[in-house]
């Protein structure tokens, strides 16, 4: 690298420094999910809502964005994390936007996870956010056709499973039943808020 060129790289850092500390940042019109150039099919499989009806991520998500997430009400970590963000990324958007967003929570444990116990969580982070349960088997092969991971897990002597784990992305699925953009799960409220309108408008 020559000297002039060292010289332009730490200009560059110190430029990005001053618009930091400015309060400076990403442009917001830029797009942080990854859009997928070949998207993903909603699953046909009917799982079941808080209500007992059942619900299905390709015939029911009829809205122009329906953002997904697989997780569990017992997860210690991450899944906390991301229902934040995506509670806090709605609560960003206006009322017209907000019409057009549903949100969808699909456990990954049903064995402890009744539809009280979803309603109950789900009402802690944000108003009309679905949540959906179902036999585990159903779930993973929900999840299959998103690319999805979940673990089928094994079976415990009480009756529940003890999970191996799951996917933490976030899926949005627009109005032509497909996942058209995922979002991994250190995409900020903003960020999220920013990709959700940008999708909107186009």
């Amino acid at each position: 690298m020559t000297v002039h060129a060292r010289g332009w790289g730490a200009a560059a850092a110190a430029l990005v420094l001053l618009l930091s500390a400015c309060g400076g940042g990403p442009d917001p019109d830029e797009f942080t999910g990854a859009r997928l150039d070949q998207p993903y099919p909603a699953p046909t499989i009917e799982l079941t809502d808080t209500e007992g009806a059942p619900y299905s991520l390709a015939e029911d998500t009829d809205k122009p964005m329906t953002v997904v997430f697989f997780g569990y009400t017992h997860c210690p970590d991450i899944c906390p994390l991301v229902m934040n963000n995506i509670g806090a990324a709605l609560n960003r958007l206006d009322d017209e936007e907000r019409e057009q967003v549903d949100m969808v929570f699909v456990t990954t444990d049903p064995a402890r996870d009744d539809a009280a116990t979803l309603r109950d969580y789900l009402d802690g982070y944000g108003e009309g956010f679905i949540g959906l349960t179902g036999d585990l088997e159903d779930i993973v092969a929900a999840g299959d056709p998103l690319h999805l991971y979940v673990s089928d897990g094994k079976k415990l002597p009480s009756g529940g499973y003890d999970l191996g784990g799951h996917s933490t992305f976030v899926l949005g699925i627009d109005e032509n039943d497909e996942a058209v953009v995922v979002w991994n799960q250190e995409t900020s409220a903003p960020e999220l808020a920013t990709d959700i309108q940008i999708l909107l408008g186009e």
